[in-house]
This record gives structure tokens, sequence and C-alpha cells, in this order.
């Protein structure tokens, strides 16, 4: 019997691909830090109207924020492999990084693919381009071989960025997005689902655990479930609809007072985000609640009220999350602290890493479905 036992264990170990993660400090925090964030987000703003204006071919995604992405893992592209730092999102479907042939200052100080290098690469002449809520690419489709770990996608759709702004500061080279097909760009096919249709997956399912360590301890799995990185069993939440990690949430408490989705909402369960977005009223209002105040484009809060703040709850499927103080308020001088609540121009929540740290997250594809349970 325990060598059966041990035998399955080796057989899952062996489904499972297991992919490290490293927190790294994002956009927004090194733009603090050099106290340019405020002019950097005007100068977004005018810049992302005025290309979203001029061309509407754009695939459009308003609610990613480059600014705010924080764990990147390392994939490679091309035969010979070359390796690539890139924030795994389960809030986009599409792989992007950027070409040699790239213009722009911030590829001059990230990695870019030489396709001229690559045996297996495959060059298109269709445009290939994103508009995140605070930054842009344009670029190129092709295909090459991708490998994820021992994972290996060949012929594999991607972008090639040649001109892009608002990653200057970027902590990874390129994005690779975990959603649904329908989030892509027209007639690509995401890598989970090209891995799925290749074999290369046993189960149609990926997890994040997101370590509270500063750096290290992260991880990704693909193919299956380590249970040992969560406590208890995982609750199951249906996706709202199978084209994106959208979830419903039952209403959002303080003290026992709702004090958003009072009638029931979405929330995108978000991977490629620090922060927890919301609509901009209800964010006010936690704002008032817990005494932040604004500080250029963010909130801030005297740091020794930590200790006497609520917890925020958010009921999901009948179900209490808590996120306490200590989470959604960081720790950014002796003396301010920064609320990770950020309102937009939206009717939906993001629940991005300040949650995710707090409870083990499964995606399954094949049921269509989120799985939540509190982490290690």
């Amino acid at each position: 019997m325990k060598w059966l036992v041990l035998l399955g264990l080796v057989a899952l170990s062996e489904c499972i691909v297991i992919m490290p993660l490293t927190k790294t400090k994002t956009m927004r925090e090194i733009l603090r830090e050099k106290n340019l964030l405020n002019s950097f987000l005007e100068e977004q703003a005018n810049r992302m109207s005025d290309d979203s204006a001029s061309d509407p071919k754009l695939s459009t995604h308003p609610l990613r924020n480059a600014l705010d992405m924080a764990y990147v893992g390392n994939i490679t592209i091309g035969t010979p492999p070359k390796e690539f730092r890139v924030v795994f999102d389960t809030g986009s479907s599409d792989l992007w990084v950027p070409s040699i042939k790239c213009i722009s200052p911030a590829c001059h100080t990230h990695i870019t693919f030489d396709h001229h290098k690559s045996s297996t690469f495959r060059l298109t002449r269709r445009p290939f381009h994103i508009l995140y809520g605070s930054g842009m690419m344009n670029g190129v489709l092709a295909y090459d071989t991708v490998r994820i770990g021992k994972l290996v996608s060949t012929d594999q759709p991607f972008g090639l960025s040649l001109q892009q702004f608002g990653f200057d500061n970027a902590p990874f080279d390129g994005v690779l997005g975990l959603s649904y097909p329908s989030l892509a760009v027209p007639g690509t096919i995401p890598i989970f689902d090209k891995l799925k249709q290749q074999g290369a997956i046993s189960e149609p399912i990926f997890a994040f655990y997101l370590s509270t360590r500063k750096e290290n301890g992260s991880v990704l799995m693909l193919g299956g479930v380590d249970h040992s990185y969560h406590k208890g069993k995982l609750n199951w939440i249906p996706v709202s609809q199978t084209k994106s990690w959208l979830i419903t949430v039952d209403r959002i408490s303080m003290n026992g007072r709702v004090i958003g989705c009072e009638h029931g909402c979405e929330a995108l369960v978000d991977t490629g985000t620090s922060l927890i977005h919301g609509p901009a009223r209800p964010v006010t209002n936690i704002q008032k609640f817990i005494h932040a105040m604004p500080y250029g484009s963010e909130y801030m809060v005297l740091c020794p009220v930590i200790s006497i703040l609520p917890p925020v709850i958010f009921t999901i499927n009948g179900i209490d999350y808590s996120v306490p103080a200590e989470a959604y308020i960081q720790k950014i001088s002796n003396s301010l602290c920064l609320s990770t609540f950020h309102g937009d121009d939206t009717d939906k929540w993001i629940l991005g890493d300040v949650f995710l740290r707090l409870y083990f997250s499964v995606y399954d594809r094949g049921n269509n479905r989120i799985g939540l349970a509190p982490a290690v």
C-alpha cells in the first residue's frame, strides 16, 4: 500500500508543472519612489486617449493596468531558446515580447527577440496591437516554439512589439495571458489553449500561490494542483461568462455594514494587478471609512491606524473572504501607509494580489470555475 501511495504521488508530481515566480516592485512603486507617478499618469492619459481615437482596430483591455503587475516568471521563445521575463496574467490572453526591431526606449532596457536567430520562427504581416489601461504595444503577429518549464508549445502565435508606451520602468519584458480565447487578438490562440490542444497538459487547470514573502516562494502550477499550498478544501465559484475569469460577488462589507456590491457585482480574479480596484463611488466610501486621505493619485493613511481598522469582507458564492487591514494597507514610510483600494470608471471590481496572497486560486477551464482556499 505504501508503494502505491508513493507511486501515486510521483505520478501526480509528473503531471503538474510548477513554475517559480518572483515578486518584483511594480512600476507604480518605482515611479512613486522617483516622484514621477503623477506626471506619468497625466502623460499616459493623454497618450491613451489620442491612440485609442486614432486606431479603432486596437485590441482594448482598459482594466489591464501594467503599472500594477508584480509577479514574474521565465519562459523561452525560439530555437535555440531565448529567455524572457513575463507576467503570467489571468486578466488577458495574449503573449507578447519586444522585438529587436522595436524603436521605443522601453525596448532598449529589456530583453528583445531576434527572429533571425531562431530556426523555428515564422513571421506574418498581420498587425498585433494591444491597448492597456496604462500602456500600449504595436507590433506584428509571429509564430515560434514557446517553452514554460518542461511544457512546449510549437508554432505558438505571439506578438512582437515594434513600438510600446508605458513600459519604460517595467520589471518584465512581456506579458503571457492566461484568460479565455475571446480576449485574445482575433485569429490567435492563447498558449494555455494551445498546450491543451497539443496534449501537453493532463488537466485544463492552472493555479497560483502568491507568497507573502518579499521576493521568492510564489509559484504557478500548470496541469494540476498541489494541495499542500492551501488550507482546508477549495471552494468552487462558477465564472460569470466563459469569456474571462469574472465571478459574482454577493456583497462587500466592513463591521457588518455593506459598503459595496449591495445587489451583487462582478469581479475579475486577476494575478496581473497588485491592488484591489473597484467603481469610484464605493471605493471612495471605503477610503472615507478607513480615514484615507488623497495624496496625489493615491490614498494614504497614518500607519498606526492599521491596528484598529476592520477587515474588508468579500462574500462570494455565500462564503466570506476576509481581507485584514494589514493586507489592504501597505507601509511606504515610517509614518505614511498606502490604501490598496483604487477607484476606476468601471462597474466591475478587480481582486488583485492583495486578495490573492491570502487565498490560493485555481482556474479550471474544463468546468469554467475558480477555486479559492486560504493560502498556507
